[in-house]
């Protein structure tokens, strides 16, 4: 198989990156066909030691990175179309804002974006974080936490806390989740399933979320038991015991683009 075919499935994959990095889809596209040109003029700028996906990335982003004003913070999208969590990035810092797309949209692992940007692996971790940071500068929000377990309730607060977000709320129950969005609605939840008197984290969402809709990220031990493979499923879920740059690369996720919480109507309470 020819290397332009094996390229073509991830065109569609590479216009989306461009046009989130660039903020219109139309330089986005200049940008595109500027890497395939370089690969057809030069098949050795194609590294093939690694992954194909990963290789086409690297030209594109050599290219990108080549364009001084692209080294520029602050510049902001022209194009009214523009969804808004793809407008933030306009605010952000050049390298990171490519590190939390990569991330973030496109799925590479910090392995991966390590090879693509020719960095070290801390580094890359440091421009994920950094970019999480900027990602709260722009979108502070308040923060329930729904947790019963103390400890793990107080890493939380601190890890959101962290990035500039608000913990309006610790609750340990059902009762107590629902009273506390009737005294101020959160931005952000992060709800447990299984809580401290045996009811049901998931039901206290399904039921805050008829009152407010809001990106809810679940915690869990027993992931197998929401992952069901049935649609709906949870947007965001995070399995314990949880690493904290996880959680912070999540939040920032579930923020930056505003989705709400998809949650399977018959997933168990047990969890």
């Amino acid at each position: 198989m020819s290397t332009s075919t094996r390229m073509a499935p991830l065109l569609p994959q590479l216009r989306r990156f461009a046009r989130a990095l660039t903020g219109t889809q139309a330089a986005g596209d200049a940008y595109a066909v500027a890497t395939l040109e370089a690969i057809v003029a030069g098949p050795g700028v194609l590294a093939d030691d690694i992954d194909l996906r990963a290789a086409l990335f690297r030209v594109f982003l050599k290219i990108w990175t080549s364009v001084p004003i692209n080294h520029e913070a602050g510049r902001e999208s022209d194009d009214t179309t523009t969804e808004m969590p793809t407008r933030h990035l306009g605010a952000m810092t050049p390298l990171p804002r490519v590190a939390f797309l990569l991330h973030a949209v496109e799925g590479f692992d910090r392995d991966q974006i390590a090879t693509i940007l020719d960095r070290p692996v801390a580094e890359i971790q440091a421009l994920i974080e950094r970019a999480g940071r900027e990602i709260a500068a722009e979108i502070s929000t308040d923060v329930l936490i729904i947790e019963d377990e103390q400890l793990i309730a107080i890493d939380l607060e601190a890890l959101v806390e962290d990035l500039g977000h608000r913990v309006t709320r610790i609750a340990r129950t059902h009762a107590e989740a629902v009273a506390a969005i009737a005294e101020k609605a959160p931005g952000l939840v992060l709800a447990d399933i299984q809580l401290a008197d045996g009811s049901s984290g998931l039901e206290a969402v399904n039921e805050i979320l008829l009152h407010v809709q809001v990106p809810v990220i679940f915690i869990t031990a027993f992931p197998e038991r929401l992952l069901t493979g049935q649609r709906p499923e949870p947007a965001f879920l995070i399995t314990k015991p949880f690493q904290p740059d996880t959680v912070k690369a999540i939040i920032s996720q579930a923020l930056f683009f505003g989705q709400n919480a998809r949650i399977p109507n018959k997933a168990s309470p047990a969890a």
